[in-house]
């Protein structure tokens, strides 16, 4: 079963009065929508059916059959569907090919894969195909239009083939044909000028005022020009559909073209409407359904396919359309159109419709479309496509360009960058990308210009290497290491290189240890490789000392990923939070606190500490006030943030006295006495109700919370304070388990900085 939207069901189960109030309020803005929707709907679904080769009432069937059968049962509540460009090449060819009465029973089948497709469930599946492919189809369909009817425009016919019609244009052009020529250049001055009107005057659709102006004037010109020829009543059908006497894999093809098209055209459209509207999105598998029923009534009523039409659904949109009733109703004004003033439509002139063909057929070649696949370089696949439906045929020109598609895709997929560079004695070779065996060309030039004997950085970047390049790659270090040289491999990523000269490839990820990032793994621990980490950290390039190849590789990989923000940071220092820490090697503010330049105004000390404010205004100690004077009073922090650690060297010789031999250290643990004393008065403290074991763990909680108390004594802090312009935080970092605690003052113990963040 089809789910209802959210907005139905809740009217299904309003009290009967609201419910009536709430139609009649939507109503009055349907209304008028359907009303101009409709105006919109009638020459343009005369243009296509005959830019289609099919009867002219057969657009007006399909308009009829869109608004009432899809509006109704599709899944989009403000898309309007009805016969559609997308379509006039598809169907021009198959009426040539099977006739009218097969066309329309192609139709009826069509509508019934629809269906199938919307049951299946895999309404999305269309979706994927590239928006550069979506886009070429319909210029495509706009070139084939606009040179088909530039001829009826000039006064001739169109010619078999868009490549013809482009041919014969010349010679059309030489002899053109006076009143049907004046009248198509007319509809199509006006559909111009019309878009640059004040939005007033714009409310009337600018189809109808060209179409209905033009019909005006030649008929009270009385010009002899061919007009459009339908029967007297045209509600009569006087024919039922057709299966042909042969050629079933052919008419078979043409239902599922048909299908394929139209589905995504509807789909497509609807997407496309959501995005113009706030009200309920779109069921697109209901929508399939939806249009397969409308298709299935309108080629048993002799009506061409429908599909969901973007120029009528953003007119819907744009006129105030708040439900599917506006769609309903505008098929319903089209059936009363054609039942009572069928007659007006004799009087339309045929190059007042190419006209209008030609300026539909020319705003599919949309420039914002062509500029959107630019920007995501997918602009060969776009000409592929447009080129193959005007040289061949749509269906072969969706074809070459989902070829197209999958072979750029490929190259994207498999491509990879490879150069080498000197570095002073040595040399660097770079590749970056996937290494498949479409490489090993560029890739063996590069290794073979590396001078024998030399020191080489084999530096991988590469989300994936085949056999024939690890081979490659294998065979080419061990021959160059036989030469005397030595190869160095860095890979940055997954280790698919990590044991090449043993010749044991990594060939699936999951065959290999977990791999922490380069740009996050750095440093000198994580560098040594050490068997007992749970991930593995690739090694760095050569065994100088850490810190020498921390600044190569900062120079290397980072330098021109934070250059754009430490630039602006230049003559810019605004910290929002002054962070106090031990200088314990093992805490790494911004690591743990995913901070980055410009965020952190760092004061690290032995214990984390804070010096009494009286010894700091002698002089003793000085640094310490300074510095938090600079942050509150100039760089105006608006937090504090104190922060203790487990392990604490500073806490164990607290407890345990600190060396004889270094009296510095003695006399600076001095600050940390009160700490001592309140964790001996004091009840113990937990981090998430699990009281340490450690009594120095247990010291470095009551230190932090010491600490705030001693910041809250500075009067620059006092101050800042009481105007409510800083916070103090109290935190604590666990080394071994990775965890940040932050002091709940409520609770009177140090929670999960995570927890209190998700809930509150």
């Amino acid at each position: 079963m089809i789910d209802l939207s959210a907005r139905e069901r809740e009217h299904e189960h309003a009290p009967p009065g609201p419910r009536w109030r709430s139609a009649l309020h939507t109503l009055r803005h349907d209304l008028p929508a359907s009303l101009v929707v409709f105006l919109v709907a009638v020459p343009l679904s005369l243009g296509i059916a005959l830019a289609s080769g099919a009867p002219v009432v057969a657009g007006l069937i399909a308009a009829i059959v869109g608004g009432i059968v899809a509006g109704s049962l599709g899944g989009s509540a403000l898309q309007v569907s009805g016969p559609a460009a997308g379509l006039t090449v598809i169907m021009a060819e198959t009426i040539a090919e099977f006739g009218w009465a097969a066309t329309c029973a192609i139709t009826m089948l069509a509508g019934l894969l629809q269906i199938l497709f919307g049951l299946s469930r895999v309404a999305r599946a269309a979706l994927a195909i590239s928006p550069a492919i979506v886009h070429g189809m319909l210029a495509g369909i706009g070139v084939t239009i606009v040179l088909a009817q530039l001829h009826v425009v000039l006064g001739g016919s169109a010619q078999s083939s868009p490549v013809d019609n482009l041919l014969q244009l010349p010679r059309q052009l030489v002899a053109l044909h006076g009143q049907a020529t004046l009248l198509g250049l007319l509809t199509i001055a006006v559909l111009l000028i019309w878009g640059r009107l004040p939005a007033a005057v714009r409310k009337v659709p600018g189809p109808l005022v060209a179409i209905a102006g033009i019909t005006v004037l030649s008929v009270a010109a009385g010009m002899n020009v061919p007009r459009v020829d339908v029967p007297s009543n045209v509600l009569e059908i006087r024919f039922v559909p057709m299966l042909p006497d042969g050629g079933w894999f052919d008419f078979g093809l043409a239902a599922v073209t048909v299908a394929l098209v139209a589905s995504v055209e509807s789909l497509l459209s609807a997407v496309a409407t959501d995005k113009m509207h706030t009200g309920p999105r779109a069921d697109l598998n209901r929508e399939l359904v939806g249009q397969g029923a409308a298709n299935l009534a309108s080629g048993a009523l002799g009506g061409l396919p429908v599909t969901g039409v973007i120029v009528r659904s953003s007119t819907n949109v744009q006129s105030g359309a708040r439900s599917r009733a506006s769609a309903v109703l505008h098929g319903l004004w089209v059936l009363l159109f054609v039942a009572v003033l069928a007659g007006l439509i004799r009087n339309i002139p045929l190059a007042a419709l190419a006209g209008l063909l030609v300026h539909v057929g020319a705003r599919l070649v949309n420039v914002e479309h062509i500029k959107d696949v630019l920007r995501h370089g997918d602009l060969p696949v776009y000409l592929i496509t447009l080129g193959g439906v005007v040289a061949f045929d749509l269906l072969t020109g969706v074809l070459i360009g989902l070829g197209t598609a999958a072979v750029i895709m490929l190259r994207r997929l498999l491509w990879a960058g490879i150069h080498a560079e000197r570095d002073g004695e040595e040399w660097r070779v770079v590749v970056e990308g996937a290494l498949s065996a479409l490489s090993i060309p560029r890739l063996s030039t590069v290794l073979g210009g590396i001078p024998r004997g030399t020191r080489v950085t084999l530096e991988l970047v590469v989300d994936y290497l085949d056999h024939a390049a690890f081979d490659l790659l294998s065979g080419w270090q061990q021959a160059h290491e036989r030469a005397g040289g030595r190869v160095l491999v860095d890979e940055i990523g997954h280790p698919w290189f990590e044991r090449g000269k043993a010749g044991e490839p990594t060939v699936h990820r999951a065959r290999a240890k977990p791999v922490v990032p380069r740009w996050f793994a750095p440093w000198s621990q994580w560098q040594r490789g050490q068997e007992d980490l749970a991930v593995e950290v690739p090694a760095q390039r050569s065994p100088e000392s850490s810190m020498r190849r921390g600044m190569v590789e900062f120079e290397r990989r980072t330098a021109e990923l934070v250059r754009p923000i430490l630039s602006r940071l230049a003559n810019v220092h605004e910290p929002q939070t002054l962070f106090l820490t031990c200088g314990d090697a093992r805490i790494v503010p911004n690591l743990i606190t995913s901070s980055g330049p410009g965020d952190l105004f760092t004061i690290r000390n032995i214990g984390n500490l804070v010096p009494d404010h009286a010894l700091c205004e002698e002089g003793a100690d000085a640094s310490i006030g300074a510095s938090l004077e600079f942050a509150v009073d100039v760089l105006k922090v608006r937090e504090i943030v104190v922060c203790g650690h487990s392990s604490c060297g500073a806490m164990k010789a607290l407890i345990d006295g600190a060396p004889a031999d270094s009296p510095a250290l003695r006399a600076w643990l001095r600050h940390a006495a009160p700490s001592l004393e309140r964790a001996q008065r004091h009840p113990r403290l937990a981090i998430e109700g699990e009281v340490p074991g450690s009594e120095a763990d247990q010291l470095a909680l009551h230190n932090v919370l010491q600490q705030l108390d001693r910041l809250r004594e500075y009067p620059t802090i006092a101050r800042a304070q009481a105007r409510g312009d800083i916070e103090l935080v109290g935190m604590y970092f666990d080394v071994g388990a990775a965890r940040v605690h932050l002091y709940d003052a409520e609770s009177g113990t140090f929670t999960s900085a995570g927890r209190r963040i998700v809930t509150g």
